[in-house]
């Protein structure tokens, strides 16, 4: 078989193509199994053979083998050769279902070769060029036709061919980024409930910790103990405090104390039960555990599950990816929330423990602090002494209510001191203190006495002394009660026993964090964790895969493209090789011509001036040449290059040199990127690539690799670390398969069809960003995809019906052997779909022949013109007997 010719693989419902030439390796009948095992979509059978024309009787099992399994199609390509003159079929190849196709040979070649045939096949392989072609064949005699050909074809440059491949597996996987941090603001609420350490609303009214328990029972007396300690603060810092009984009875010292003992048993018993409890998975051991302690568990809340979690992370992983993320960097992101959700056990919250309710803490709170009172001591004594001095102006009493006022704030003094807060009733606990009695005491003398000596020796009227008295006395007692008020709480804000009470609900709020994210949800993150972290590996796995099968292509096209250029042939005039010699057109093909070649086989063609039973090119055609398509009308493909749409990039156009195949590549370059000289009725067109196809080549990897992923996630339901293991090489070895249909995509027809095996994409309704690429309505255009405008083949479509803007691929030898009746041969149009859609919509379409084929996928367009043979030249084979049919 001639691998050279055909694909080695089709496209996805694109013909099935094998070559039953002899000369090959391989058995005919093991190709003809082979293509049968191929599958096709729809219950459609197409088979496009290539075979010697000799050899088709020959091969009349292998045909019948074809249409055997069903209702089949087949279009043949009999390669014959320039002696013969007759074409002898079997019944296999008879329309409907079958047509052949006689290539007698080309100009300049003894039997067409493999530049003629490769592009050949790839155009007759488009499923709406063969069916349109199988349905012409059946209308002309015995379904046998010589073809003419004039074919445009759009394709990359070898660098830009490898330059977008290369960006495109880079925008797939991306560089390797740090892990980062994970957010409960970026994933779905189902996984931030693990992030944000948050209650569950299903759980907001439960008694963690019920007062019949040992840890609430202990909670409860510290709550009582605050309770007294702040009652008792209360009742004494007032003007009661001081000057009633009332500092007899409250014992703050012992309130701070027993709160500070119950705080400790509390915070010993919370991480009792830290330590006694903790893992992975919550069992009905570990209730019981915490039962004993004090802390009652209820039943999973309904907000979240396990069931729900891989779930959760599938939608987060495609969000991501549909944002346009590589996959390195949504798998560093699933890194950082496979750390951020790994259970680390409920022992791991004893340190949040400790610098919630640390010995350091305790220690503070259960100190004693000294009550102080009165302020600084000289400010004390010359206040008090002011106060006297103002008490003893009055003449004569003055000498005794002076002083007697300073003994008045040095009692006061006094009594802070002996009902001081610090300092139980029976005196077990005292923290000390000072109220400065003693300066109050001597200012309050000394300015009393002066102050009687002022008195007498102003001699103020009894009113005036009575009220200087009244002020002083009350002076004196308000200042009394202020330090006192202020010292209660300034010792109450030093000692701060209400520090307790925060102290308490940090601790119970860390209970509850715990009960709910390290107990309850054990085995929830537990799951989240290790699914996420082997979604994680299993996209840098899938990225290694990308990077290493991208990296040996790029290296195997750049190879390509380093070679050194073949020299050129000399360029006829359309482009292809030099065919001046031999060249004819169908105006040599007159109503002589059956008379002139009646006699001689072989004979140069005689030009006739009889008129041509076709009819003639169009004038308005003909005279302009930029409207030339046919050999005799001097075809420029630069006249179209110097005018491209204004709506699409200037395209490039290169003369048809050869194209360099990579060694050893030929077998796998479907589509056969030409590794010769253009045959003379195929001008190519290379583009350095559009706007929109790395874009579109990434957009096909991404929604590949998202199918490749959807076939994980049930596995990593039911274990997370196994599925991935298995999943990396079978995920590979897919992802491989992915990158070979994408590449083959881009060789065949520059990633202008659509992939079929993406149609999944419309199930996921998460991913619908990505869908569009399975839609030919919205992929880019060809122009977009190549950088080549689609001028030229809408010029050429716009053509009139004429036999001179096409290539016989027949020799002058053999006009003889085709019918003379012009009506007799049919005509096949056809354009890729992608060349007509785009920015440019169907303006430069317009006026375009109704009949044109609208392909969907293939990088040629052009004219197929089918032209019958006469009647006496197609036998059909019935049987043979002694090798005579």
């Amino acid at each position: 078989m001639n691998h050279r010719v055909i694909p080695e693989r089709p496209l996805p419902g694109h013909a099935v193509c094998l070559d039953l030439r002899a000369g090959g390796p391989d058995d005919p009948g093991a190709a003809v199994r082979a293509a049968l095992d191929v599958p096709q979509p729809g219950g459609e059978r197409r088979f496009l053979v290539v075979d010697e024309a000799a050899g088709l009787v020959a091969h009349q099992l292998l045909y019948e083998r074809l249409s055997s399994y069903g209702p089949a199609q087949i279009v043949c390509l009999a390669v014959g050769t320039r002696g013969e003159r007759t074409l002898r079929r079997t019944l296999a190849l008879r329309p409907p279902a079958a047509g052949v196709l006689w290539l007698l040979d080309t100009p300049g070649d003894a039997v067409p070769g493999d530049a003629v045939l490769r592009p050949l096949v790839e155009v007759l392989s488009t499923p709406e060029v063969f069916d349109a072609v199988l349905g012409s064949l059946g209308g002309v005699v015995h379904g046998v036709a010589v073809p003419a050909v004039r074919v445009l074809e759009h394709d990359l440059t070898d660098e830009a061919r490898a330059r977008a491949w290369r960006q495109a597996v880079e925008g797939l996987t991306g560089p390797e980024v740090p892990a980062g941090a994970a957010s409960a603001e970026q994933v779905p609420g189902a996984l931030a409930l693990l992030l944000d350490e948050g209650v569950p609303r299903s759980l907001a009214g439960h008694d963690w910790l019920p007062r019949v328990g040992r840890a609430g029972a202990e909670l409860a007396a510290c709550q009582e103990a605050l309770e007294d300690a702040v009652d008792g603060y209360e009742r004494v810092r007032g003007a009661a405090g001081l000057l009633t009984g009332v500092g007899r009875t409250v014992d703050l010292p012992g309130d701070v104390e027993r709160l500070t003992r119950e705080l400790a048993r509390f915070r010993t018993t919370v991480a009792d039960a830290f330590g006694a409890a903790g893992g992975t998975r919550l069992t009905a051991e570990h209730r019981g555990v915490l039962r004993d302690r004090g802390v009652e568990l209820p039943e999973m809340p309904r907000e979240i599950s396990r069931a729900g979690i891989v779930p959760a992370l599938r939608d987060h992983t495609y969000e991501m990816i549909g944002k346009g993320l590589p996959l390195r960097s949504v798998a560093a992101r699933l890194s950082a929330l496979s750390a951020r959700t790994a259970p680390a056990g409920s022992a791991s919250r004893l340190a949040r423990l400790d610098a919630i309710c640390g010995p350091e803490r305790l220690r503070r709170l259960g100190g004693r602090y000294p009550f102080t009172a009165g302020g600084s001591r000289p400010a004390a004594f010359a206040l008090t002494g002011l106060l006297a001095l103002l008490a003893g102006v009055w003449p004569v009493l003055g000498w005794f209510l002076g002083p007697a006022t300073g003994l008045l704030a040095a009692g006061l003094a006094h009594l802070m001191l002996r009902r001081r807060p610090n300092r139980s009733p029976d005196g077990r606990i005292d923290g000390g203190g000072a109220t400065g009695a003693a300066p109050r005491l001597a200012g309050g003398v000394l300015g009393g006495l002066a102050g009687a000596g002022l008195g007498q020796f102003l001699a103020l009227p009894t009113w005036a002394g009575a009220a200087a008295l009244t002020v002083s006395v009350v002076a004196v007692v308000l200042l009394a009660l202020r330090d006192w008020t202020r010292a209660v709480d300034d010792w109450w804000a030093r000692a701060d026993p209400e520090e307790a009470g925060r102290i308490l609900r940090e601790t119970h709020a860390l209970v509850v964090t715990t009960a709910v994210h390290d107990w309850l949800f054990a085995e929830v993150r537990h799951h989240c964790s290790a699914g996420a972290g082997a979604v994680a590996r299993l996209l840098r796995g899938l990225a290694e895969t990308a990077d290493g099968y991208g990296g040996a292509q790029v290296q195997e096209w750049d190879t390509w493209a380093d070679e050194p250029p073949e020299p050129a042939p000399k360029q006829g005039p359309v482009g292809g090789p030099d065919t001046t010699a031999a060249a004819w057109s169908w105006d040599d093909w007159g109503d002589g011509a059956d008379d002139a070649w009646s006699d001689l086989d072989d004979a140069p063609p005689v030009r006739s001036s009889a008129a041509s039973p076709y009819p003639p090119p169009s004038p308005a055609f003909s005279e302009d040449p930029a409207h030339s398509v046919g050999p005799a009308h001097s075809f420029d493909p630069s006249t179209f290059a110097d005018q491209p749409s204004s709506a699409y990039p200037p395209s490039s156009t290169y003369p048809s040199s050869p194209s360099r195949p990579a060694p050893g590549a030929a077998a796998d370059m479907p589509g056969g990127l030409p590794s010769g000289p253009a045959p003379a009725w195929l001008e190519r067109r290379y583009g350095d690539g559009g706007p929109a196809l790395v874009d579109t080549l990434v957009g096909d990897l991404v929604a590949g690799t998202v199918l490749i992923l959807d076939g994980c996630w049930a596995g990593i339901e039911r274990d997370p670390g196994g599925a991935e293991r298995v999943a990396r090489a079978a995920q590979g070895q897919r992802l491989t398969e992915l990158l070979d249909e994408t590449r083959l995509r881009l060789e065949r027809d520059v990633a202008a069809s659509a992939p079929p095996p993406y149609e999944g994409l419309r199930d996921l309704g998460a991913f619908t960003s990505l869908a569009a690429f399975t839609d030919r309505s919205e992929r880019p255009d060809a122009a977009r995809l190549t950088g080549v405008a689609p001028d030229a083949v809408a010029r050429l479509l716009l053509a009139d019906d004429d036999p001179g803007g096409t290539v016989a691929l027949c020799g002058p030898e053999h006009l003889r052997l085709l019918s003379h009746d012009p009506l007799a041969a049919r005509q096949v149009r056809f354009v890729p779909e992608a060349m007509r859609r785009g920015a440019a919509g169907d303006d430069i379409w317009r006026g375009t022949a109704e009949d044109v084929v609208w392909t969907g996928a293939g990088r040629h367009a052009g004219i197929l013109r089918l032209v019958p043979l006469r009647a006496d030249v197609v036998h059909t084979v019935r049987a043979e007997e002694a090798g005579e049919p």
